[in-house]
């Protein structure tokens, strides 16, 4: 008997789910994907990870009845995740500017287009090269140029100046909708998460009958910390509304009601993919760009976890991710596999049936195979490659889900050590751990030189390796 989950959503009610067993897929039917990416908001945060401070039921519905990941891992700040997410390449080979994506790299949105995908993407995008003023910053279609159909974005080609065209964007934000501009004026009074969240509702009632693909960088919970549609009350609208207040302790109101409101949205989108009756053929994945901001704290299992954005430990590099696929997925799972950003593209291929060329990234592998409940080929490690170009300290580092190993030849326990303070490279010699750090040695060795000096808006050295060696598959 055909078995399924439901999705129920009544403005702060949870998403109520039916847990099934997976069941085969009809041939050739190519799932839908949604693709929803937090900003600014790591695993503390998360009912179903821990977190004790927020309340985020559709978040945790949907991990409930698909699968949490353990470990899944980003760069420290959102630029070089969102070019490694879209690209799937590591940072080395195409990141060289701070707010910038390469206009001739090739996205999964190009990837899933060739695959007669409908694509979509609403949300921050900040990818044009405007704090640098690069070639083509001012060309409002970039975002559709790099693979998607329709877009609605903010700070494509202005800044956050309302003077100059920009501002914030939460509340009378200015947007462009399919590079056409929409003012703070046009947007008086309005909620940009909320607007950007039905657009992609229309987008997926209007290709229903087509396989589509939402990509949802959200802007939601970047500072500024202000108040939601649910806490605002009677407050003037305007872009006055996005000046945080000076309380430390009012900011994390804010901050909680952020991710709160973040969750709803999260569960506005699966609600109309079940109001569409395509639930079942629809992968349903979350995660974030990087870690928490650091003027944050959380209760995170009895302990107090300060956000980690821009540096390199966990609370920096450690993301959530939760994916569910209605009737395919196991139910109620938790991956230890390791999962980094690389990884998107080559599942996104595979789940939409195209085999990757010499035109596609080589430094991701697939989880498919563990979305629908087989073992797959797990990572023995992640790499992290950071150069922020953004007064940040870089580095590198190679991981498994416990040992951390930096170029500099440190070395961390890490679940034991969050902050990173019990150095074991001096004590691991002659043991299980020294075994598993020469393992890890031999992928610093095989990389690229590691970042050293930091680097800043105007560096004039920014080098690349675009056609450094597979370090995943080695023999392919």
């Amino acid at each position: 008997m055909l078995r399924y989950f439901s999705f129920l959503m009544l403005v702060s009610v949870p998403v109520n789910l039916i847990a099934v067993e997976p069941i085969p897929r009809p041939a050739k039917e190519n799932p839908n994907i949604i693709l929803i990416m937090a900003d600014d908001v790591s695993w503390e945060a998360f009912g179903c990870y821990g977190g004790e401070d927020y309340k985020t039921p559709n978040i945790d519905a949907l991990a409930k009845h698909g699968i949490r990941f353990e470990h899944c891992y980003s760069t420290p700040i959102c630029t070089p995740s969102r070019v490694k997410l879209m690209t799937g390449q590591y940072n080395f080979r195409n990141y060289t500017h701070f707010g910038y994506l390469n206009p001739n790299d090739k996205t999964f949105g190009h990837l899933l287009q060739s695959a007669g995908y409908k694509t979509a993407i609403a949300g921050k995008w900040q990818l044009n090269g405007l704090y640098n003023s690069l070639p083509g910053s001012n060309d409002s279609m970039r975002p559709l140029k790099a693979g998607f159909d329709e877009s609605y974005l903010w700070q494509v080609t202005t800044g956050k100046q309302v003077k100059s065209g920009g501002g914030e964007r939460f509340w009378s934000p200015p947007l462009e909708r399919n590079g056409k501009m929409e003012t703070v004026a046009d947007n008086s009074g309005k909620y940009g998460p909320d607007l950007m969240c039905d657009f992609l509702c229309d987008f997926m009632v209007r290709n229903q009958n087509t396989p589509f693909f939402v990509y949802y960088p959200m802007v939601l919970v970047h500072d500024p910390f202000v108040k939601t549609p649910d806490t605002i009350g009677d407050a003037p609208r305007t872009q006055a509304a996005n000046k945080a207040p000076k309380s430390k302790a009012a900011q994390k109101a804010n901050f909680v009601a952020m991710v709160e409101y973040m969750d709803k949205l999260v569960g506005r989108l699966v609600a109309k993919v079940r109001d569409i009756n395509k639930l079942e053929n629809t992968i349903i994945i979350f995660t974030g760009d990087n870690g928490t901001n650091t003027g944050i704290t959380s209760t995170w299992k009895g302990q107090l976890i300060t956000g980690g954005k821009g540096g390199m430990t966990d609370m920096g590099t450690h993301v959530p991710m939760v994916a569910a696929w209605s009737g395919t997925s196991p139910v109620n799972r938790v991956s230890n596999d390791l999962i980094e950003f690389t990884d998107l593209y080559p599942t996104l291929a595979e789940a939409a049936g195209v085999r990757l060329d010499k035109g596609d990234p080589i430094d991701g592998r697939s989880f498919l195979p563990q979305l629908t409940g087989q073992p797959g080929t797990p990572r023995d490690w992640v790499l992290t490659h950071y150069q922020p170009y953004w007064n940040k300290q870089p580095g590198q580092f190679v991981r498994t889900q416990n040992l951390k190993l930096y170029r500099d030849g440190r070395l961390f326990n890490v679940p034991g050590d969050l902050l990173e303070e019990n150095d074991l490279s001096k004590t691991s010699q002659g043991t299980t751990v020294g075994k598993s750090k020469q393992d890890l040695q031999k992928v610093l060795d095989a990389s690229p030189p590691a970042p050293v000096q930091p680097g800043q808006r105007t560096s004039t050295v920014r080098p690349t390796y675009p056609n450094w060696r597979n370090l995943v598959d080695p023999n392919d």
